[in-house]
């Protein structure tokens, strides 16, 4: 701006002593002729005013294609009635509930308008590490019930000071939310509890995912709790993610964050008014709101119930005709190669399979959850636990 004030100064100085050069001034200023044609006749037409020398605005005149107002107080109003949601899922939304998909912008524009209104908060950045390769799974969930995913969100206390353990139990293939329990404890009474209403509502899924961590699973044989062996003699096959590993259940894992953000940011009241907010939370989840991961559907339109019933006394595990079976008692042991042969006090009262392999050597199973294997020519009369590298979750 100063530049143009001492360049009009010099054109004045020179047409007043009628000497103007305007190329030469042009050079020495570093500027086209047009564009000293325009700062001059601006200044004219301003009498003389330095003021007409700022940049003026370049939004054109009219605009065809910007959003009508009305469009915008739809995204606003749906922004404020779900505050959570993105421009993807809010406009899947819109549509879902009968507005014309043809009138509403796309997902960037949307966001764009909810910034001008101030209704997107900064998102910090944070550095992630990359996925490791090959850290998926074994069983992929290509259908409702092949996998249910099952885990604790990181607990909280509400308002009074109640300490609140979130039990979420979600459909790995039409990512429905079957229960969303807030929990005071973390132990298999009450973990059971929920699952068991999940499963009389449901049936029973193939697969149950969960971490490493209690009441799902232990350091013990097969890595099994009084939980995972209940599991088991229902038919379910208990899927643990490796240590350290959490993106292996990476749709429980990013939904924790959705359902932080919309139910315990911050906390509610009380236990009762925590479990409320959950409620609503899981049908809005369920009925109203679009999942990307889903093309845009809602959980509901693709999950249906299982065909496997609840058993509420399930029978013992069944094995191949050519195996040995044994009832473990109830210090936890069977009696193998003339003596007591540990196996855990969780399995006490049930019935294991042994699979000859060679040479007297053998594998124990409870149900399709390999245990370990005896081999007769080790000093030591115990169970040999598999290694990590050749952990096996089925026969």
């Amino acid at each position: 701006m100063q530049q143009r004030k001492q360049f009009l100064h010099d054109w004045e100085t020179d047409a007043r002593y009628g000497r103007v050069n305007l190329a030469a001034l042009c050079r020495a200023y570093g500027i086209s002729r047009p564009t000293a044609y325009k700062w001059i006749n601006r200044y004219l037409e301003a009498h003389g005013r330095l003021e007409a020398l700022a940049d003026r605005s370049r939004r054109p005149m009219s605009s065809p294609d910007a959003v009508p107002d009305d469009v915008v107080d739809i995204l606003v109003k749906a922004r404020k009635a779900r505050p959570y949601w993105g421009p993807v899922t809010l406009r899947r939304w819109l549509i879902n509930r009968g507005e014309d998909e043809s009138r509403l912008p796309a997902p960037s524009t949307i966001g764009a308008i909810l910034k001008r209104h101030g209704l997107v908060r900064p998102r910090q950045r944070r550095w992630r590490t990359p996925p490791s390769v090959g850290t998926k799974p074994s069983v992929e969930a290509d259908r409702p019930n092949a996998v249910w995913c099952v885990d604790y969100k990181g607990h909280f206390r509400t308002a009074d000071g109640q300490l609140c353990y979130p039990l979420t139990l979600i459909d790995g293939y039409s990512r429905y939310l079957l229960r969303c329990e807030g929990l005071p404890s973390t132990d298999e009474y009450r973990a059971r509890q929920v699952l068991e209403s999940a499963f009389r509502e449901f049936g029973l899924p193939a697969r149950i995912r969960s971490d490493n961590g209690s009441p799902f699973a232990s350091t013990g044989v097969g890595g099994l709790t009084r939980l995972s062996v209940w599991w088991v003699k229902l038919g379910i096959v208990p899927e643990r993610i490796r240590p350290g590993q959490p993106q292996e259940n990476g749709r429980l894992e990013r939904f924790h964050g959705t359902l932080k953000r919309e139910t315990a940011s911050p906390p509610r009241a009380s236990m009762r008014a925590q479990q409320r907010a959950f409620d609503l939370f899981r049908r809005r989840y369920n009925t109203e709101r679009p999942h990307q991961a889903l093309g845009g559907e809602v959980p509901d339109e693709l999950h249906v119930p299982s065909t496997r019933l609840f058993l509420l006394e399930p029978p013992d595990p069944t094995y191949a005709p050519d195996w040995e079976t044994r009832r473990v008692n109830r210090a936890g042991a069977v009696s193998w190669n003339r003596g007591p042969l540990a196996l855990g006090g969780v399995l006490a009262g049930e019935l294991v399979g042994i699979k000859p392999i060679d040479h007297d050597r053998v594998e124990f199973y409870f149900g399709p959850v390999l245990l370990g294997y005896y081999d007769p020519g080790r000093a030591v009369h115990r169970l040999i636990r598999p290694r990590s590298k050749r952990r096996r979750s089925s026969r």
